[in-house]
């Protein structure tokens, strides 16, 4: 069941703006590159299905690189909450 009780502004934990700007960045590229992991997965998909399997293995690499910076910024991210905690 969901707790529905909202916070007071003394119970919400209070980050400094530049940390806070930075859980964001994190995020946002994070986002970014799984996105673009996702749509170059797709894309080797499609060129197998079209027997193009040169195709493919370029965008599977491509999915493999955006999918390793994307885990990067979760680290990074991972890190930025562990000060916080």
């Amino acid at each position: 069941m969901k707790n529905t009780t909202k916070k007071t502004s003394s119970e919400l934990q209070t980050i400094p703006k530049t940390d806070n700007q930075i859980g964001i960045d994190n995020h946002l590229k994070a986002a970014t590159h799984f996105k673009a992991a996702a749509k170059s997965h797709i894309e080797a998909a499609k060129y197998h299905e079209n027997k193009n399997h040169k195709k493919a293995a370029k965008s599977t690499i491509e999915a493999h690189g955006h999918s390793n910076l994307a885990y990067e910024a979760q680290k990074e991210d991972v890190k930025q909450h562990s000060f916080i905690g």
